[in-house]
């Protein structure tokens, strides 16, 4: 990954946090708010694949986590585990099928959000099972279904591309 590439990667992310903490936090469904960081491993599992949806999700996870009061490093571990879950099994789908992104962040959401209120209950923070972790799921998968377009547009724009030999195509005619 080049330098730019990783200016862009880090500008997504930072952009989604800040719309996350500025505009997120303040809409109230029920006492839910989305969370639309669920989306970039997700969308990076759609673009690049499960090795770039895990490592999304495990560096978008980390920075969420710094402004989270729940043990830090489960949001990127749920992250790592959701973003190579969504690039696994959508690998052998047709990624530019109009459907793909909504379904899976849709699912995907789902998932996250309970395992992350699961895990969370097992690393001793019992109460996260019982703040509504099912309306919570179905805020969240709504929410980001309807943001997944715009997310995977980010997040393709932001990721290096990858030639049929695996090598960024920045790269990939200089080594030959």
């Amino acid at each position: 990954m080049t330098a730019r590439d990783a200016s862009r990667v880090s500008l997504v992310v930072l952009a989604f946090i800040v719309v996350q903490q500025t505009l997120m936090l303040d809409i109230r469904i029920g006492g839910v708010h989305p969370d639309i960081m669920v989306l970039l491993p997700m969308a990076a599992g759609l673009v690049g694949g499960p090795g770039r949806g895990a490592t999304m999700g495990f560096g978008s996870g980390l920075v969420a986590d710094c402004l989270l009061p729940t043990p830090f490093g489960l949001s990127a571990f749920i992250g790592t585990l959701i973003g190579f879950g969504v690039g696994l099994a959508t690998v052998a789908l047709d990624r530019s099928s109009w459907w793909l992104p909504t379904m899976a962040a849709l699912v995907g959401s789902v998932l996250y959000e309970v395992f992350y209120a699961l895990l969370g209950s097992i690393l001793g923070q019992p109460q996260m099972l019982h703040v509504g972790v099912a309306r919570t799921a179905l805020l969240v998968a709504v929410c980001n279904a309807v943001l997944a377009v715009p997310a995977v547009r980010m997040v393709g724009w932001a990721l290096p591309k990858v030639s049929t030999e695996g090598m960024p195509t920045s790269t990939a005619g200089s080594l030959r």
